[in-house]
């Protein structure tokens, strides 16, 4: 395959000119499993390892390279290793802030076109959730589809309410609803996918992300699990990251499940997926609106007729209160981490006079 296959376009190569790089150092990263690195270049995929710069350098994790990343690569033992010297910019990104307490940046995929947001017609549709999904990918400048999965366990009227209630909630991604026991939709799901383009799954265990993969690759290549009755979840079957090339030369990238969507500066993004709040916050009769119990407030009017609804509203204050909130614990964090690497290079550098 060429690089042009692997979806190494005219973006990148302005950036491999600036940086003064050449083609045959190029590979892209097509498997992340517990640190372990494979990387395809135009012969075959092989084994690869990060070299020193990054486990000594990287300040975070977003220093280190993922799924669908560019990188340099020198190769070793006749082209059967690879070590990754370096990392070209990225075009778009998915991350999101690490499970738990810790206030840091996770990366999840990189260099991505399009973002399939898979929620299942059960008693996974969760619109909340959908909405977080939508922020993460349009930070990230990724282009979002909704698709709905398992819509043979619900009847066309049932369908169509889900539908509608994504439509009145202002998300006008495209929507695709689908059934990978009966194949409906399916059809519809594989046009959208073109060569040399990546795609990412994204969605929660048991939702029917890998079943649609293999059914993509024609053979059971990965392990699915049965979802659990009470709720309809899985486990998480997925716990690699991993770029797949289907037979029409597109590129896929499966995810693990994530539980957790937690949000870190992402304020304009926010704002980005609930365009029409902030719309109707420029309508009301004082610049500083609260939105709580003004007179001339646009968004309350907005709610009591029936125009906006109260829970999207509350998601929107919820989401933006989060962002700040960990944004501004990230940014005492960097500080913290920056004076104490001033302060051990200081008492270091004593010592090496001696």
């Amino acid at each position: 395959m060429s690089l042009g296959e692997l979806g190494f376009d005219h973006w990148f190569h302005e950036r491999l000119t600036e940086r003064g790089g050449h083609d045959s150092n190029m590979a892209r990263i097509t498997r992340v499993d517990r640190g372990r690195y494979r990387v395809r270049n135009e012969q075959k995929e092989i084994r690869a390892e990060l070299m020193g710069k990054f486990l000594y350098a990287a300040e975070s994790s977003e220093d280190v390279p993922c799924v669908g990343d560019w990188v340099f690569v020198e190769y070793h033992n006749d082209g059967t290793l690879a070590l990754i010297q370096d990392l070209l910019p990225r075009k778009t990104f998915l991350r999101r802030k690490t499970a738990g307490k810790k206030i840091e940046y996770q990366l999840i995929a990189a260099n991505i076109d399009t973002a399939f947001i898979i929620q299942s017609c059960d008693l996974d549709f969760n619109l909340r959730r959908m909405e977080r999904y939508l922020v993460m990918v349009k930070e990230g400048n990724i282009e979002p589809i909704i698709l709905l999965s398992k819509s043979d366990l619900v009847d066309a009227a049932d369908l169509e309410r889900m539908i509608s209630g994504i439509r009145h909630s202002h998300i006008d991604a495209r929507i695709i609803a689908f059934s990978n026991t009966t194949g409906m939709g399916r059809d519809s799901v594989q046009q959208v996918l073109e060569k040399s383009k990546t795609y990412c799954l994204l969605g929660s265990s048991g939702v029917g992300k890998t079943t649609l993969l293999n059914k993509f690759i024609g053979r059971e290549e990965f392990e699915t699990n049965p979802v659990r009755d009470k709720d309809s979840r899985g486990r998480h079957t997925t716990a690699r990251r991993q770029l797949i090339v289907l037979e029409n030369g597109a590129l896929l990238i499966d995810t693990p499940g994530l539980r957790e969507l937690g949000m870190i500066g992402v304020s304009t993004s926010i704002d980005d997926s609930f365009s029409e709040i902030i719309e109707l916050s420029g309508r009301c009769r004082f610049k500083d609106c609260s939105h709580k119990n003004e007179v001339g407030c646009a968004i309350l009017t907005a709610i009591e007729k029936g125009e906006l609804d109260e829970d999207r509203f509350r998601s929107y204050l919820k989401l933006k209160k989060e962002s700040e909130y960990h944004q501004m614990s990230y940014v005492e964090k960097r500080r913290k981490d920056k004076e104490f690497g001033r302060m051990v290079k200081s008492i270091m550098k004593p010592k090496k006079k001696r």
